[in-house]
């Protein structure tokens, strides 16, 4: 049995559904999951632990929600998946490239602690930038067929989430990745105005990208993150780091076959954009 915690967002629902075509026996958890979210029959809720869950539990995939994050007890979080018989934990690129962030590197550096001393086998996975973050414009694309955005010439690689399952589903099943880290990127930096004409060509109509200044971003940003995740958030976008920017071949060397890029992403979800 393998348990894939968050199996209702962007990595989890597309781990759940590759776990299960390849025939494994699959437990989805989450909050809020339903039966229209995952294959019949691999529903559980972890909101109500249920022993028979965990005690039947090969592997686990934890990703541990914002809540969960700032917490500040991981070792409460990871203890119920300690007997299990490994952990592939959905990290972040931050622990290496802002140390010092609360939200961006030291939470989830303390999950690592905890993972990494639990004395299960574990895979950590630290993925920069979600490519399913552009997801945000998808209402100004609908309205006006424009992107309002900070930085609009700095790229970065980000990275597919569906690359990020099909990681952890090999870390999961596969020998060989136990007590390793991955950082996972896209194949290619792009830049946020890149993006914009993407996701135009994805929808077959030109969508237009308006400059924002780091100020009106992080105005828009406070209606949805705490402040101190907006300011880290917009370092990362406007002056990040070499490491941050610089392409890795960690989903090659997992999957045999390079990351997806952006274009393929805005493709594959351009239903969303119209």
């Amino acid at each position: 049995m393998i348990v894939v915690t968050g199996a209702t967002g962007n990595v989890g629902r597309t781990l759940v559904r590759i776990l299960a075509e390849q025939g494994h026996e699959v437990s989805a958890a989450s909050r809020r999951v339903t039966d229209g979210d995952v294959p019949p029959g691999v529903r559980a809720d972890l909101s109500q632990p249920s022993a028979d869950v965990l005690s039947t539990a090969d592997a686990v995939f934890l990703l541990v929600g914002g809540d969960l994050m700032m917490a500040g007890d991981p070792a409460r979080v990871v203890a119920p998946f300690a007997g299990s018989g490994k952990i592939v934990l959905l990290s972040s690129q931050g622990v290496a490239t802002r140390p010092d962030s609360l939200s961006h590197g030291q939470a989830f550096a303390a999950f690592e602690q905890v993972v990494m001393d639990s004395g299960t086998d574990w895979t950590i996975l630290r993925p920069g930038g979600f490519a399913s973050n552009a997801y945000a414009w998808a209402s100004s694309i609908k309205a006006t067929r424009t992107i309002a955005a900070p930085f609009g010439e700095v790229g970065l690689p980000v990275i597919d989430p569906g690359d990020i399952a099909a990681v952890a589903a090999a870390t999961l099943t596969q020998p060989g990745h136990t007590n390793a880290i991955y950082e996972l990127t896209g194949p290619m930096p792009t830049t946020p105005r890149q993006r914009a004409a993407a996701i135009g060509d994805a929808i077959g109509e030109p969508v237009t990208f308006i400059d924002q200044t780091r100020e009106e971003a992080h105005a828009q940003m406070l209606t949805f993150m705490p402040a101190p995740v907006a300011d880290t958030t917009l370092d990362i976008l406007g002056t990040p780091t070499v490491r941050e920017q610089t392409v890795s071949p960690d989903v090659q060397k997992v999957l045999g076959r390079a990351p997806a890029t952006f274009a393929d992403w805005a493709k594959r979800n351009a239903a969303a954009f119209r």
